[in-house]
């Protein structure tokens, strides 16, 4: 919130006036009371969200950062905890405990209510990264024997301060999921009806609690749906995923495919967190790591240090193949990266796809080499410039195809394909450019 509503609250926190800052930040949306909490240093912190309705509270400390939370939880006195943690969404809870060490942990789940306290075992029994961790045990469910009046009068109840209401779930006696039916649905039968009668009977989208988490997003966008059954062994409804958590993880996701593009290995806390010592010991394995590639460059060039000193030409154009050969693996895995990412690749297509990226890499090879060799022949022998642009052709093709094949191999084997970032592949694609150029130069000169 901007403007002169959010001057006129800072105003009532810098004044002390409480009972009026509570009746002014009641209508506030979670996002902007929590970006309010976040500006004020302690102990205003504090008493801002002190002053929060119980429900309020509970959302707000969901949009803060891991280190408010951490913070906030070491102000508050026990029973405000526990309040806190019975108000918080049940996959909330999880998230914040999964950020605590194992003590905090423990401590924090002696504060829960027998039935909360089993809840939340239940989720963090799930693997890192799980659906499991990520689905509400908490949702509608409705017989199809029932009345539409009888669905609706149950879900009136059974509504209250969920998260999802507007999407209902059919089950049997035994919990498994026979459908899904939209609420708008329901209220327009006629009151007499059985539920069956306004089911469509078609498969429904379904998550399993061990899938791991990027198959919500998968799933999710695919479907374009914005909350997703979760169900175990033999179809026992479990509970359900929510889109904005969804979202969440598309974005964490997103964020590590970029540490990782720039070889960084992903940060697990947010960068203003992130100390310099844990920034330090994220970028140096993989500045090691390209060093150790990088030394085949040099190789190269001491191996070919006789035809350098015949031909110096041969030198001036070093770094212009290096560079085509490092930008053109750059782009080419840029691309499969993010389509394998976003599910448009189809991995079992492999050959099909390098089948046209050569095509494509001999149209730029083509296209780069008629341009290396006009430089050739202006800044030396028509000879050279022979070399130069055969070189060139054969450096975009290879440099091009190394770009698609690393990402493919890596997914093959089940490693994060986004590992293939762009200065892995422009150090590869150097060494066998070099490889190249030295290579027709031996053959034409």
């Amino acid at each position: 919130m901007t403007g002169h509503g959010r001057v006129d609250v800072e105003s009532l926190i810098d004044e002390r006036r409480w009972s009026e800052l509570k009746a002014a930040v009641a209508e506030w949306p979670a996002p902007e009371v929590a970006q309010l909490v976040l500006e004020r240093a302690s102990p205003d912190r504090l008493i801002l969200f002190r002053v929060l309705t119980r429900n309020l509270s509970g959302e707000v400390f969901a949009y803060l950062d891991t280190e408010a939370q951490n913070a906030l939880l070491g102000e508050l006195n026990e029973s405000e905890v526990r309040t806190l943690l019975s108000n918080l969404e049940p996959d909330d809870r999880t998230h914040l405990f999964e950020e605590l060490p194992d003590r905090a942990v423990q401590r924090l789940l002696n504060l829960l209510p027998p039935s909360e306290l089993k809840s939340a075992r239940l989720l963090l029994s799930y693997p890192d990264e799980s659906i499991g961790r990520l689905m509400t045990p908490e949702y509608i469910a409705i017989r199809e024997d029932w009345t539409i009046e009888r669905a609706i009068d149950h879900i009136r109840v059974r509504g209250r301060g969920l998260e999802v209401v507007s999407t209902i779930y059919v089950t049997d006696d035994h919990w498994k999921l026979l459908d899904v039916v939209d609420l708008p649905r329901l209220i327009l039968a006629e009151p007499e009806e059985k539920v069956a009668s306004v089911l469509d009977r078609r498969e429904v989208a379904t998550l399993s609690p061990y899938d791991d988490r990027e198959e919500a997003v998968r799933i999710m966008g695919k479907y374009d749906l914005f909350v997703l059954p979760v169900v175990g062994g033999g179809g026992v409804l479990l509970g359900i995923v929510t889109a904005d958590d969804v979202l969440d993880v598309a974005e964490e996701e997103a964020t590590e495919d970029f540490q990782r593009a720039g070889a960084v290995e992903p940060l697990k806390t947010a960068y203003r967190e992130a100390s310099a010592g844990s920034l330090i010991r994220k970028r140096i394995p993989w500045l090691l790591a390209l060093v150790v590639v990088n030394v085949g460059a040099a190789t190269v060039i001491r191996a070919n240090e006789a035809a350098l000193q015949e031909v110096i030409a041969l030198a001036f154009f070093l770094p212009l193949l290096m560079g085509t050969a490092g930008n053109t693996g750059a782009q080419s895995a840029t691309l499969v990266v993010r389509a394998l990412a976003t599910g448009e690749f189809d991995r079992a297509g492999w050959a099909r796809t390098l089948a046209k990226e050569v095509v494509v890499g001999a149209s730029l090879g083509v296209m780069m080499g008629a341009a290396a060799w006009v430089l050739g022949v202006v800044e030396d022998t028509h000879q050279v410039a022979v070399v130069v642009g055969l070189a060139m052709f054969l450096v975009v093709l290879v440099s091009n195809l190394i770009g698609i094949a690393v990402p493919l191999v890596l997914t093959r084997m089940r490693i994060d394909p986004a590992v293939a970032s762009s200065p892995l592949i422009t150090s590869i694609a150097d060494v066998a450019g070099l490889l190249i150029y030295f290579a027709v130069a031996t053959q034409v000169l």
